[in-house]
């Protein structure tokens, strides 16, 4: 079947017709009668959509997770776009087989492959004390471990929530670290970066993954910071890591949120903590921007709707040109960079 309208082409009062999947689904009352509250996803994102009465009464049950064929008229609700559904068909078992996955779940802009293998270089160049080296090295060689984390979302939404996210931010994080460590030589470098390489590996388990990415139930009761201690666990054991260093690792992952109410175990209690906690919320942060702003479409000044996970709406402001001599040097250290990749891609390959 052919994908039809994607989210991100869906605008206020213009009609959408296209597959999505059902991420999120609940029954609600109005005063004209029941009515569903659904959010509808491709690979370009997600909104809200509402069924109102008596369209409402057809359907008994819409799973989530379920790929439908949804019609409607698009409108702002709170500055959001909300799509008022006109039609909803739940595709069969032999429809949904024929249906591009590629078109219904976002990915990672990067190669995965290409992140995995950097950061896997960035591990074997970092971690010169063999207990840290052979714990981080256990870890992402266990064959179950490795392809769930290449593929696992960072979370359902916000930031990175799609396809090789972990990933993507995971390295993002570890190469920050790299540098704040650079800046502050004061710190325990191999101790922050092992919490940069496992702040958030206990997502594995605390998302579901897949088409209807949600919370498992361990995820909802437990979080991926206790989940991550305790899946390195087993690792840390056979790694020889001094009692204080495994016990300094497990705080920057119980820490790394920063504070209480945003879900950190503990406040960030050293140096190396806090430090992985700025890095960790800088990432999510500037991914954040980037996902919003490229959701404005066009280039050039703007305004995103309101954020309430941010307290405010984001500008999108207007760039310094850049100059030919910028432009010349920039492509010349994007060349050095690739050369470098490169260069140590081949020695992993080695």
């Amino acid at each position: 079947m052919e994908k039809g309208s994607y989210v991100k082409d869906i605008g206020p009062a213009s009609e959408a017709r296209g597959l999505f999947v059902v991420s999120q689904a609940a029954q609600g009352q109005s005063r004209n009668g029941p009515y569903w509250r659904l959010t509808l996803a491709d690979a370009s994102g997600s909104l809200e959509a509402k069924i109102w009465h008596p369209l409402s009464a057809e359907f008994s049950d819409i799973p989530v997770g379920s790929v439908v064929w949804a019609e409607g008229r698009a409108g702002l609700y709170r500055d959001q776009i909300q799509l008022t559904v006109e039609q909803l068909r739940q595709l069969s078992g032999e429809e949904r087989a024929a249906v591009d996955q590629a078109a219904l779940m976002p990915a990672s802009p990067f190669s995965l492959d290409d992140m995995l293998d950097e950061l896997l270089t960035l591990c074997k160049e970092e971690f010169r004390h063999p207990p840290w080296r052979k714990l981080a090295l256990s870890a992402l060689s266990n064959q179950e471990l490795r392809a769930a984390f290449r593929v696992c979302p960072a979370a359902k939404g916000v930031h990175h929530a799609y396809v090789g996210g972990l990933l993507e931010h995971t390295l993002s994080v570890f190469r920050l670290c790299r540098r704040i460590a650079d800046q502050y030589p004061q710190l325990d470098r191999q101790t922050l970066l092992a919490g940069a390489l496992f702040h958030d590996f206990g997502k594995i388990r605390e998302f579901s993954g897949g088409l209807a990415n949600d919370y498992t139930d361990e995820g909802r009761l437990l979080g991926h910071l206790v989940l991550g201690v305790e899946m390195l666990n087993p690792h840390l054991e056979k790694s020889g890591l001094d009692e204080g260093l495994q016990r300094h690792l497990k705080h920057l992952i119980l820490s790394h949120h920063g504070e209480l109410q945003f879900g950190a175990v503990r406040q960030p209690h050293t140096a190396e903590a806090m430090a992985l906690h700025y890095a960790d919320n800088l990432d999510a942060k500037m991914a954040q921007c980037r996902s919003l702003f490229e959701q404005l479409g066009e280039e050039g000044q703007d305004w995103t709707p309101w954020q309430a996970t941010l307290g405010r709406p984001l500008y999108r402001a207007a760039r310094t040109p850049e100059s030919p001599a910028s432009s010349r040097a920039g492509a010349s250290a994007r060349g050095r960079k690739n050369a470098v990749r490169e260069e140590c891609l081949s020695l992993l390959k080695v």
